[in-house]
């Protein structure tokens, strides 16, 4: 049986990217997102595709029991979780102090913090068991610096680099890798930075801009990840199965 990574967040950009390279490293990926059924099934199908395996859900993590749900039906039906991404965005855009509705400013903790402390407590419990397990979390510029209009995002993310030093300090003894990985810098992704900017002045950024000027490729990024894995597991860089 393949190890498992579930990544909760598996948009076009480190989502699926990191999903798509766990799956070169012969994993079983669970992806799952938000929206865009479409665009999950292509996801999934480029990776069967490249021979990973791979399966896709449509989740609302917001939603009382959908992380919870994910969690437990990944491990009934794909196998124990080795790998847990969380990737889930909290961005809400940039919005003055005023402009930012009290609903608005709670939607991004609800994603970013308190979306990740009912996906650690869904799953660790079962990875303290089998005494083994890596827990991803990608993070933000805003958890360690808050700029102008970044209210909620920079309260969120800051709250999910605090959450994972403590999840650090109770599960680090017992064979759980827990790691904040700081994404200093604009991702080359539709699903975040294109939606913010929009589809025009999104792509007229990668045309001039590139990775030379600090657009981050996802594809390098996720590399990262690899490494975590493999630096926490002890396998050679080239293969990084858990098993």
């Amino acid at each position: 049986m393949k190890p498992v990574c579930l990544v909760i967040g598996a948009g076009a950009g480190i989502g699926g990217t990191v999903a798509k390279r766990f799956a070169q490293g012969g994993y079983h990926v669970v992806l799952s997102r938000r929206s865009d059924q479409k665009g999950l099934d292509e996801m999934v199908h480029d990776i069967q595709a490249e021979g990973g395996s791979a399966v896709g859900n449509l989740i609302n993590a917001v939603e009382p029991g959908a992380i919870e749900n994910l969690v437990e039906e990944t491990e009934k039906k794909a196998g124990p979780i080795a790998v847990l991404v969380f990737n889930l965005g909290a961005q809400i855009g940039t919005r003055s102090l005023a402009s930012t509705s009290l609903k608005q400013f709670e939607l991004g903790w609800r994603m970013a913090c308190f979306g990740l402390f009912r996906a650690a407590q869904a799953a660790m419990p079962a990875m303290v068991q089998r005494g083994k397990g890596c827990f991803l979390v990608t993070s933000s510029t805003a958890a360690v610096r808050g700029n102008e209009g970044q209210h909620s995002h920079a309260a969120a993310m800051g709250g999910r680099r605090m959450l994972c030093q403590s999840l650090n300090a109770e599960f680090g003894r017992k064979g759980i890798h827990v790691a904040h990985i700081i994404v200093d810098g604009p991702v080359d992704a539709p699903d975040t930075l294109g939606k913010m900017l929009g589809t025009e002045n999104f792509a007229e950024l990668r045309k001039t801009v590139g990775a030379r000027d600090g657009l981050l490729d996802p594809v390098q990024v996720a590399e990262l990840w690899a490494h975590l894995v493999v630096c926490h597991i002890g396998t050679p860089p080239t293969g990084f199965v858990a098993e």
